[in-house]
């Protein structure tokens, strides 16, 4: 076991109260309280505890939006966990948003909280889904003394810079293509009203051009800026590898929703907390940007069918306006959301394929970021051939926390696609096991604290 900072639990004693013990009997100890920070949190002690505690990473949850503790990525999953022996601890965050400040610290205290009451962990694993991977990968990086291992599923692993960068782009796009003398506002809004108002302008803008080949073509241009796959939720019809169409209305409906979220009020909310704008595009080539796209094809065969000329859209991007960064922003983002590749103990990250919200290509910027941090040893990087943001089964989800297990134990890394499946379907027969070999296409807009390249005004980005 590694040396723990026990003396922070010291700390956290006088820094939060536990609740008394909501169950406690054969089946084990539920416990729920407060920290100082105004999180709750929730532990959950087995009846045969294995001496393995695994911190669980929420999801993003909007400004406003309800905040409870989460232990486990689901039901299930905590239920089959426990019967297994692990011990499961997580905060909700003191706050919503945009919350990496608070996060980290909530979750240690948390853990701080679980050794005054249970007593050292023999083995502590730290994972979390989708905005939840990224406080783990961040708590991975900065706090290793803390944990053993580490597994981020469909997380934020590009870091703060890279997404909302990313988040621009596309609607850029949008804006110039759709709406080029609109004045609408893309960054720097005032307050929630002015981002919701821009968004819900720009949401017309959408859903008119989707009633037109010229529209389709030019929505489906924004969104493999962001490499919106055209599968990208499971209730959707899956299409032809050449049926375009198809493809393109699945993006549509990502891309609208991007619009309602990401792109305006969940902007907003980040740039109140980074005290401006912490994104640009400026010495962007989005030509050379679409020819990485992991959905190039795509677009070339809509713009031939609309009757568009793709080179003269494609200038027209390159000669809009552009949009630079507040450079106090961009500081506060790096010293809070920007990961540097290097890993002290071992992290495995899982992704699904057809991820709309946070596109695949994110694991591309996260193992270029290993591999100049010196890590790319200790990462390992597994796929699940599926479409949808987070839409793992409880047996793939466990079977990626096996995984890293064994790589603790073992020393070496058994992460081959038949390996992850067996093991997932040892955990939930019932559930199709999909890990597939997968390679993403490069991340767009990659920013990390190893590359020293990295920043405003730089071009060709999407050719790394």
């Amino acid at each position: 076991m590694k040396p723990r900072a026990l003396a922070l639990a010291a700390t956290a004693v006088l820094a939060a109260t536990a609740l008394p013990a909501q169950a406690a009997s054969a089946e084990g100890e539920h416990l729920e309280g407060h920290l100082a920070s105004g999180a709750a949190y929730m532990m959950d002690m087995p009846a045969r505890w294995n001496g393995t505690v695994l911190l669980f990473s929420h999801g993003y949850n909007p400004q406003g939006s309800p905040n409870p503790a989460q232990n486990a990525p689901s039901s299930a999953a905590r239920s089959r966990l426990l019967d297994q022996g692990y011990a499961l601890v997580g905060s909700s965050y003191a706050t919503t948003g945009w919350a990496v400040a608070d996060a980290v610290p909530d979750q240690l205290a948390t853990l701080d909280l679980f050794t005054q009451r249970f007593g050292a962990a023999r083995q502590t694993l730290a994972w979390g889904k989708s905005y939840g991977g990224f406080v783990t990968s961040t708590i991975a990086e900065r706090h290793p003394d803390r944990i053993d291992g580490s597994l981020s599923m469909c997380g934020l692993v590009q870091g703060g810079i890279a997404n909302w960068n990313s988040t621009l782009d596309p609607v850029f796009a949008l804006k110039t293509l759709l709406a080029p003398d609109s004045g609408l506002r893309l960054t720097g809004f005032a307050d929630q009203a002015e981002a919701k108002s821009a968004a819900s302008a720009l949401t017309g803008k959408l859903t008119a051009a989707q009633q037109t080949p010229q529209g389709r073509a030019r929505i489906a241009l924004a969104a493999a800026l962001h490499n919106i796959p055209g599968h990208n939720d499971p209730s959707q019809p899956k299409p032809g590898p050449a049926d375009w169409a198809g493809q393109q209305k699945n993006q549509y409906a990502a891309v609208a929703g991007l619009l309602q979220t990401a792109a305006f009020s969940w902007r907003q909310e980040a740039e109140s907390r980074a005290g401006g704008n912490p994104s640009w595009n400026t010495g962007v080539d989005y030509a050379a940007m679409l020819r990485h796209s992991s959905v190039y094809k795509e677009v070339t065969e809509l713009y031939k069918e609309a009757g568009l000329t793709l080179r003269d859209d494609l200038a027209a991007l390159n000669r809009a306006p552009r949009t630079s960064a507040d450079p106090r922003a961009v500081a506060w983002m790096r010293h809070t959301s920007a990961f540097t590749g290097r890993l002290t103990d071992p992290q495995l990250n899982i992704h699904t394929t057809g991820d709309g919200l946070i596109p695949v290509q994110a694991e591309s910027a996260y193992r270029r970021a290993a591999t100049a941090g010196g890590s790319a040893g200790l990462l390992r990087q597994a796929y699940v051939d599926g479409p949808g943001h987070c839409t793992f089964t409880t047996g793939e989800s466990l079977a990626a926390v096996h995984a890293l297990e064994r790589r603790l134990a073992t020393g070496r890394w058994d992460t081959a696609p038949d390996a992850l499946n067996s093991a997932a379907k040892t955990e939930d027969p019932a559930a199709e096991a999909r890990y597939t070999d997968y390679r993403p296409t490069a991340y767009p807009r990659p920013y990390d604290l190893a590359h020293r390249d990295d920043g405003p005004g730089r071009r060709g980005q999407a050719a790394r």
